[in-house]
């Protein structure tokens, strides 16, 4: 297998650092393992190195991803020269809004040939770049540059549980090395072309996930929270079709896929901001108290520059934002949704 680095010590970052490194361990051990042909290490960079020297002592992530010892052949480090030297791929896990500045400080440390990987779910506020864009403005021309996506929340793969996820890019031999990478008899990777639509996909379900939250947080029932599965399926759709990505991806893993796990799993953060907002909450309160990212906060506000630059209507983004941003009460966020002048179900969507 490669010799892979992952930037991020969050729960998807440690999950995907211990996936590999388990997955080192059990090749190894399946192919007869000797002093001459050692387990290959996984590196995993904390950029403050009181709590590299933590992680690294204690074996175990207890802040995001407590209850799973790190195994033995993954290293900790808040050095990123140290982190990155002799790696084939490179995950970058971190939130969003700080992938560019991550991307800057590992741009000169890349060597030929390294594959980058954006293992983050957002859209640059300002920019509304996707992860890749911002990656690709950091790193040097014609580096190979991915993005993993899909169905995956931390705590069940760390367990174990089946699950699968697409690794996208336009560089098919990039894809083919990152799936090769991540695959694991519990985690089935398949590969994709359409950046633009596992990214979009992977981003924006974050914002229906609150408005499921909300939803749930109201009671108002199983098929209050389908049509708006299904609604913010065709916005999605729409806005990625007209970004240039095939409408079908919105299907797949990174569409629908990942809209269902988000909106349904009491892990999603996104989805309990939601449960917290529907008892009057505000915004800046629920995040005041939390350790974690609900990436859909500052997604939701990228991805309403993103559809007026395309000239996109996006009425649940931006609704979500009313509530958000504006204080707008989430009852009447849901009835201005439903008052609006009816349209074919597939508008926007003819191709």
């Amino acid at each position: 297998m490669a010799q892979v680095a992952v930037m991020g010590t969050g729960a998807w970052g440690t999950t995907l650092a211990r996936l590999v490194a388990l997955e080192q361990i059990r090749l190894a051990q399946e192919q007869g393992a000797s002093a001459a042909k050692p387990i290959a290490e996984v590196t995993l960079w904390e950029h403050q190195a009181e709590r590299a020297a933590e992680l690294q002592w204690q074996r175990e992530n207890r802040a995001y991803l407590p209850g799973f010892p790190l195994p033995a052949n993954l290293r900790v480090t808040p050095d990123l020269a140290e982190a990155v030297h002799g790696a084939e791929i490179v995950l970058l896990v971190t939130p969003s809004q700080r992938v560019r500045e991550n991307a800057r400080a590992l741009a000169p440390l890349l060597a030929p040939g390294m594959v980058v990987v954006s293992g983050s779910k957002g859209l640059e506020l300002g920019t509304h770049l996707r992860m890749t864009e911002v990656i690709a403005e950091e790193v040097a021309p014609g580096t190979p540059v991915a993005a993993v996506s899909g169905p995956n929340l931390a705590g069940e793969i760390a367990r174990g549980q089946p699950a699968a996820a697409v690794v996208a890019a336009t560089n098919a031999a990039a894809a083919e090395r990152v799936r090769a990478a991540l695959t694991t008899p519990a985690f089935r990777i398949y590969t994709s072309d359409d950046l633009i639509g596992v990214e979009l996909g992977g981003a924006l379900k974050n914002i229906v996930a609150i408005g499921i939250g909300v939803s749930e947080g109201l009671q108002y029932g199983d098929n209050a929270k389908a049509s708006l599965m299904t609604r913010a399926i065709a916005e999605i759709s729409r806005l990625a079709l007209a970004a240039g990505a095939n409408p079908l991806t919105l299907a797949g893993l990174a569409g629908l896929g990942d809209l269902i796990a988000t909106c349904a799993s009491p892990l999603s953060r996104n989805r309990t901001l939601g449960l917290e907002l529907a008892t009057g909450r505000s915004v800046e309160e629920i995040l005041a108290e939390r350790r974690t990212v609900a990436e859909g906060v500052a997604t939701t506000k990228a991805a309403l520059e993103l559809g007026a630059a395309l000239e996109v209507d996006l009425p649940i983004a931006a609704e979500m934002a009313r509530v958000l941003f504006e204080g707008k009460s989430v009852r009447e966020a849901v009835r201005s949704l439903m008052v609006r002048d009816p349209k074919r179900e597939l508008h926007g969507l003819d191709v």
